[in-house]
């Protein structure tokens, strides 16, 4: 099975620099603004275009439901804190809640669903091979520089295994409590003593099989089509339009223009 199929989803098929592009273009111009209008249209019409791609409202909610937690954290400091506009609600020492930091608080809860969601729904699972591939070939960055990176998201897998076997054998050997800060604090250096030992080892491997020379060969070619183009186009669309609409409505609401 190819890697690409393991994800079982139409964005498996895109070249994973033409997903990073898309979402980093459809983030851009949402970013210029702090209003309700915007992210909640940009929201909506990428849940409405996963959806029928065939993306499983439960597989959106298994890649986003860290953002989905800590999104309503980053609008509650505006809640409390935001410059007080409109009739006040609530006022405690620092704490002013009013008309304006409520609308602004909703409005950064939203604007940060409408950039998190579709970026995590497109991004998480990517595999690392393809994406090495793309930056290699396609965005023409060095090669050490991928290689490494590769090398270094490969072996966060086995870091978490490490973790677990060190864990066991302290406490099979009596060295103390991990639940401790004393015990977390050794574990976490005996931890990054074993990173080091076998990032020093995998670095040699990789200079003596020649994966530092400037000139190399790659065993899966990476190419952009059309509808990787399409992709890039759409999100850049979605992404203008939603700004388009708030500004059309009145409620384009420039960062850093009051609030």
């Amino acid at each position: 099975m190819s890697a690409a199929a393991t994800r079982r989803d139409p964005l498996a098929s895109l070249n994973p620099l033409a997903l990073c592009a898309a979402a980093a273009l459809s983030s851009l111009p949402l970013l210029t603004s702090i209003d309700i209008v915007s992210g909640a249209t940009a929201l909506i019409v990428w849940l409405i275009l996963f959806t029928g791609m065939g993306i499983t409202p439960a597989t959106i909610l298994r890649r986003t439901w860290p953002l989905l937690l800590a999104a309503p954290l980053s609008g509650l400091s505006m809640l409390l804190y935001a410059e007080p506009g409109g009739r006040i609600h609530l006022s405690w020492w620092l704490v002013v809640v009013s008309d304006n930091s409520i609308e602004l608080a909703v409005a950064i809860t939203v604007r940060v669903l409408a950039i998190g969601v579709p970026t995590l729904v497109a991004l998480v699972g990517i595999d690392p091979t393809r994406l090495a591939d793309a930056l290699a070939q396609i965005a023409r960055l060095p090669a050490r520089f991928v290689l490494g990176a590769l090398a270094a998201v490969r072996l966060a897998g086995v870091l978490a295994a490490d973790h677990r076997s060190l864990a066991r054998a302290r406490r099979a050997r009596g060295l103390g409590d991990p639940r401790s800060l004393t015990g977390w604090v050794t574990l976490a250096f005996a931890l990054v003593v074993t990173a080091v030992r076998r990032g020093t080892m995998l670095a040699t491997a990789m200079e003596a099989r020649a994966f530092g020379t400037a000139d190399r060969t790659w065993a899966r070619a990476s190419h952009l089509g059309r509808r990787d183009a399409a992709a890039v186009v759409i999100a850049l669309a979605v992404a203008v339009g939603a700004v388009g609409l708030a500004m059309a409505t009145g409620s384009y609401r420039l960062v850093g223009a009051g609030g």
